[in-house]
């Protein structure tokens, strides 16, 4: 009865006492209210999906995905972003320079395929070369690592609340996502990001990003595309403590995966991409906090929001030092309490920045690029398994702060 009610648009209004003798469901006084204005997106039990048509296909994807010790390597920075990186290094922003550098980590002698399972590409890098004339989805296809496409067009301010941010990149999105495919992608990723103050974010803001989530992730999953979740909360951003990072972030996750049910997305099929709860940068709680006061603070939040059903989470480094990230990534693994989803990281800065100062845009320095990008994959690796030796680190480099306020891809 009330799937059929809310198929002709029509909205329980007010609930009475009285029920159905036969099914005793609740009966109620109806107002018609069109569907685009019922606050809470209804998930038909027979909502439409392309999903079963790809089947196979999702089910290949996440099993490499989900590999056991195997993370993320996320490469999808934008042509802006690598400049700012380049800049550091002294290195002009130029496509063969992108290429040279996206060529430098994918063609590394060293077996890092045993350390990454799959790698985020920004568009341009999806469909470059080598300079052999191999495009980069063969090169990775045939080490067994899964290519992978950044989909989101940015963020910009949320009208009324201009200290949040709304995501776009809906427009479009499901035949990006046929070309994607078609190009060898395999899976897809979309960020969100939440700020946190004693107020924010609001509740709209919440809302807002989580749907943006869900509905990015049943395009791409219709489309035959495993799709990476990514709603990051800027805990590294603002005086906030490890108590209010927590808060936020257990929210924000229990609205998504709300969402995600709305959506009819089906949860086999997805990543989660979240930050670790970890104090602000300006907070007096960060001198004293350990890493076990992360990993524990994490995995609370993780337990209590995020479905078993969900494979695998890999998270974000959000601005951590290369060290700083592994170290709260092997706490939160050495935890002794049940974990339903692989734990393990998709790292952009945290697995590069090591690999761009050794290499300094020289060709002569490509082969110590390649070995400091490897070590730091196979370090993080440990660090899944919950074994990582600190003394094996050898670089003070990866103590260096990663973090940047206002960080955009």
């Amino acid at each position: 009865l009330e799937s059929a009610l809310r198929a002709q648009g029509i909205f329980c209004a007010q609930i009475h006492s009285r029920s159905c003798a036969s099914c005793r469901f609740r009966l109620c006084s109806v107002t018609r209210i069109p569907h685009s204005l019922s606050p809470v997106p209804y998930r038909h039990p027979n909502i439409q999906s392309t999903m079963a048509n790809f089947e196979d296909v999702l089910k290949d994807t996440i099993a490499k995905l989900a590999a056991p010790g195997k993370g993320l390597l996320a490469a999808d920075e934008s042509t802006g972003t690598i400049g700012k990186r380049f800049a550091g290094i002294q290195v002009e922003n130029t496509e063969d320079n992108r290429r040279a550098y996206r060529e430098l980590l994918f063609t590394a002698q060293a077996a890092w395929e045993q350390y990454i399972c799959g790698v985020i590409m920004y568009e341009e890098t999806l469909y470059q070369k080598a300079a052999d004339g191999t495009p980069f989805v063969d090169i990775l296809n045939k080490r067994g690592v899964v290519p992978g496409i950044k989909t989101d067009k940015g963020m910009t301010p949320m009208p009324g609340s201009p200290d949040e941010k709304i995501t776009h990149g809906i427009d479009g999105l499901a035949d990006r996502c046929k070309k994607y495919f078609e190009a060898g992608a395999r899976f897809t990723k979309a960020r969100s990001a939440f700020t946190v103050t004693d107020t924010l974010p609001s509740e709209a803001a919440i809302l807002e990003q989580t749907r943006y989530q869900a509905l990015y992730a049943k395009i791409v999953q219709d489309c035959g595309l495993v799709p990476v979740v990514e709603p990051e909360i800027l805990v590294m951003e603002g005086s906030h403590g490890l108590q209010r990072s927590l808060e936020v972030t257990e929210h924000v996750l229990a609205t998504q995966y709300k969402m995600l049910h709305d959506y009819g997305v089906k949860l086999e099929y997805t990543l989660l991409k979240p930050n670790m709860v970890l104090p602000g940068n300006d907070s007096a709680d960060k001198a004293s906090c350990t890493k076990e006061m992360v990993g524990a603070a994490t995995l609370d939040v993780l337990r209590r929001t995020v479905p078993a059903a969900v494979p695998a989470i890999m998270f974000l480094s959000g601005g951590q030092s290369e060290a700083e990230a592994t170290e709260n990534l092997d706490a939160i693994n050495r935890i002794d309490l049940s974990k339903p989803w692989k734990i393990s990281f998709s790292y952009g800065r945290a697995l590069q920045q090591s690999a761009l100062k050794a290499w300094g845009g020289k060709a002569e320095n490509k082969e110590a690029g390649q070995h400091a990008w490897v070590h730091r994959a196979k370090l993080n690796s440990d660090a899944v398994f919950g074994r990582y030796n600190p003394s094996e680190e050898g670089d003070e480099n990866a103590k260096e702060s990663l973090f940047q306020k206002n960080y955009t891809y």
